[in-house]
C-alpha cells in the first residue's frame, strides 16, 4: 500500500482485504457469478497475491511470469491451469444448482 494517486490516497487493492478462508471464498464467489470471464481471473489474482504470488506459483508449478500471464485480463487459460491454481491457493469450485432452478 506504498503508492498513492493525486488525492494522496492509496488506490484500492482487493489483496489488502483477503485475510480470511471466508473473505477469500466469497470473494471468488462473487467473481464467479459476474458474466465477465474476466471477473473471476483478475479475482483469483487478487487472492494469489495476497497469499504471496511467487509462494502460489511454485505450489501450482508455475513460473512467476506464467502465473501472470494466465490471469491477465482476456486471458484463456487452460481448465487444468486454473484448477491447479485453485489448488495452490487452498480453494475448489463446486457445482449448484442456482437458487431460480430449484
Amino acid at each position: 500500500m506504498g503508492k498513492t494517486n493525486r488525492l494522496n490516497v492509496a488506490p484500492f487493492d482487493a489483496s489488502d482485504y483477503l485475510d480470511s478462508e471466508e473473505a477469500i471464498a466469497e470473494y471468488l464467489t462473487a467473481a464467479l457469478e459476474n458474466p465477465d470471464p474476466d471477473a473471476f481471473l483478475v479475482a483469483v489474482r487478487d487472492v494469489a497475491k495476497a497469499r504471496g504470488i511467487s509462494k502460489v506459483a511454485e505450489s501450482a508449478g508455475l513460473g512467476r511470469e506464467s502465473l501472470y500471464k494466465a490471469l491477465k485480463p482476456g486471458a484463456q487459460p487452460r481448465f487444468e491451469t486454473v484448477r491447479r491454481l485453485l489448488e495452490a491457493l487452498g480453494v475448489r469450485l463446486d457445482v449448484a444448482v442456482p437458487h431460480s432452478h430449484v
